[in-house]
Parts: C-alpha cells; structure tokens; sequence
C-alpha cells in the first residue's frame, strides 16, 4: 500500500518539537540577494468575444453583388442613356419609401395607421427593395429596438462598423437574438392581410418587381441595351442596401446625441439625406411611436416625412402619433448630451444629470413596456375611422 504521504507533511508541520534552522557562517558571508521582477498581472480583456459563424455562401453573393454594383456604375456613366439613370434614380427613391414609410414607421413601429390602399402601395415598394419580407423586417427592427446594442441585436454596433453595416448578414445570428425575437410580439403584423400575401408569394414578387421589371422597362421603352439596363438595376439595388444599413453603423457611431447621450445612435446628417429621414437615429430610439422619426420642422432632409404627411392630406394616412414639445424638453433635461441647448439657447450648454435604465428601451406604439405618461403625452395628427 502506497504510504499516505499527506499525513506525513502534516505530521512534519504540526510536530510539537521545535525546529531550528540555522544557515553556516559561510553560507550567510556569500549570500547575495537576486532581484526579480514582479511579475506583471494578466489582464483579461473586459470585450465580449465572439465567435464569427460565417455563412460563405452569403459571403459569396455579397462579394459578387457589390462586384456587379461597381461595374453598373461605371455603365451608368460611359454606356447607359440618361432616361435608364434618371428611372432607375426615381425607381430607387420609390422603393426607398417602401422601407422608411412602410416596413418601418407603419408596421414595425405602429406611429400611424394606414387604408388598405396605402398599405398594398407600400408592400409593392418595399418588396421591391428586397430587404426580407414585412414579417422578418419587422421581427429584427424590433428586436433591435428593444434590445439596441446588446448581443440580442441583430446588428450590435458594439461589434464595429463592418458587423453593423454589412457583417451580420454574413454570420449566423448570436443565439440572443434568436431568443429575444421570440419574444417580442409579432400578433398585429401577422394579422395583417397584406403581410400575409407578401409572405406567401415573397420569391416571385421580388423576381418581378426588383430586377426583371425595372430592368425590361428601359429596353422595352427607350431602346437600352440589354446588358446595360441590367447591371445598371443591380447597382440601384446595392446603393440602396448600404444607404439602409448606414442607419445600422454610421448612424450609430458618429454623430450628436442630444436627446440621450448613454445611448450609441446619434444625429446623423448624411444618414439622413442618404435614407429618407432615417438618420436623426438619436431621437428616434428615444421616441420609436413618433411618425417622423425627428423632431425637424421642415421635410429638406426627412422626404418620408414629406410622404406620409401628403398621404394624411389625401386621406390614406390617419393616427399619426408625434411626441410633445414638453416630453421632449424633459427628456433633454434628463440625459441629452448639451447639443439640443446649444441650437437652442444660442450656443449655451448646460451639464445635466442623467439616468438610463434599460427598461426604457422599447420598440414603438404598442409595446406592453411603454410608459403610461409616454401614451398620454402622445399627440395623434388626422384622427379619421377607418373605412
């Protein structure tokens, strides 16, 4: 049997008889001190990690995708007529309103209602813009919304630009996001009627009306070439793709944040101009229910504001909830970062204190989080029965 060499250290260390050790005189006149450096602390890097799931098939068509945009662009400019570039400019600006109008501030936000009318306008437009269908469009928005730049955001900022912009649809998705998005409620889109035919007949829509038809409509009207016409449409679809995902990174890393500065989207001009409105991202995320997504007064850099309020002029838009002159006073009080004083106040800033509790994140009219003062504070624009 092995002996138990515990009880023999143990024995040693607890003997009652005293031990002395003492070093000869030799040993004690040669000693000489080695100095050793402390050992410096590892430090453990405080960044989450991540593991990179990259999908390559999607890696693949993102790479040809933006291949054929750059060399549509340079037909634009050495072979393509001016009518192919001034359609599909205007075809753009169309589709573009059917994701800032439609799949946004309709249905994934709810800031105003719309007749059936508008909405199947809006359907056609945003499937053209092939960006997914309204029921996945609207799941992500919201669960960014209510989980901003968490690992339960699609597109976390927190991961740098690339992630945002154009990484995350080149990777599985972090298992967050998969489970915060079945949580968020989804009944109102799914009981919409529009949704569910776009859903249902989604492939062959999106082969219509992104590429086949505004790419016939040049040779069949004007006489343009057919090749030309073609890579002339996949960079009006490619432009359009980064133009929407600049509100996902640019608009959330540069930019001013007078309305909440513990939050990362900011105010962002060129986002702005560049998606219809989108890009004044800071108010936005604090007030998800206002129809405008800003707090401007005039429509020179928010054109689907200009749209929506043209469509509650005819009729087809009603409800259009806008926050309050005074909840947005309040809540720059409460944790803007002194820009809003400043345009206000004739360039005096003021340091406020300031409190951001994550509860406040919520993904727009409708949300079970909302505040009840938030609700009561709303103000709803063209109140009209819908027919």
């Amino acid at each position: 049997m092995a002996p138990n060499l515990t009880s023999l250290f143990l024995a040693d260390a607890t003997s009652a008889e005293p031990v002395q050790i003492i070093s000869p005189k030799s040993e004690v006149l040669t000693y000489k001190p080695v100095y050793q450096a402390p050992k410096k602390p590892i430090a453990k890097s405080k960044e989450p990690q991540y593991k990179w799931d990259i999908v390559w098939r999607n890696v693949l068509i993102f790479i040809l995708l933006h291949a054929a945009g750059v060399y549509g662009l340079c037909l634009m400019f050495t072979r393509a007529k001016w009518q192919t570039n001034t359609f599909q400019i205007l075809y753009g600006c169309f589709t573009a309103l059917g994701v800032t109008a439609g799949a946004h501030r309709l249905w994934a936000h709810r800031t105003y209602k719309a007749k059936t009318p508008l909405r199947i306008f809006l359907m056609i437009l945003q499937t053209a813009a092939l960006q997914n269908d309204i029921h996945e469009w609207v799941r992500d928005h919201r669960v960014h919304h209510k989980f901003t730049d968490t690992d339960a955001d699609p597109h976390n900022s927190n991961r740098g630009f690339f992630f945002s912009h154009i990484g995350w649809l080149m990777v599985k998705k972090h298992p967050m996001v998969i489970g915060k998005g079945k949580s968020v409620d989804m009944s109102d889109v799914e009981a919409d009627p529009v949704v569910r035919f776009q859903k249902r007949y989604y492939v062959p829509l999106v082969t219509l009306l992104t590429f086949m038809i505004p790419a016939h409509i040049p040779w069949y009207f004007w006489g343009e070439n057919w090749w030309v016409t073609w890579y002339v449409t996949i960079f009006r679809y490619t432009l359009s793709l980064n133009f929407t995902w600049l509100v996902n990174s640019a608009a959330h890393i540069w930019g001013t944040k007078p309305y909440d500065k513990n939050i990362n989207p900011t105010e962002n001009r060129f986002v702005a101009v560049a998606a219809f409105g989108e890009g004044w991202h800071n108010f936005h995320h604090v007030f998800p229910w206002d129809y405008k997504a800003a707090e401007l007064g005039n429509y020179r850099m928010n054109f689907s504001t200009a749209f929506l309020d043209f469509m509650a002029h005819i009729g087809q838009a009603y409800d259009l909830k806008t926050v309050s002159e005074a909840m947005v006073k309040r809540r720059v009080k409460r944790t803007g970062d002194g820009t809003w004083e400043e345009k206000e106040n004739g360039g005096k800033r003021e340091d406020r204190g300031h409190e951001h509790e994550y509860g406040e994140y919520v993904w727009g009219w409708g949300d079970k989080d909302m505040r009840e003062d938030d609700i009561k504070d709303v103000t709803v624009l063209n109140q009209l029965k819908q027919e």
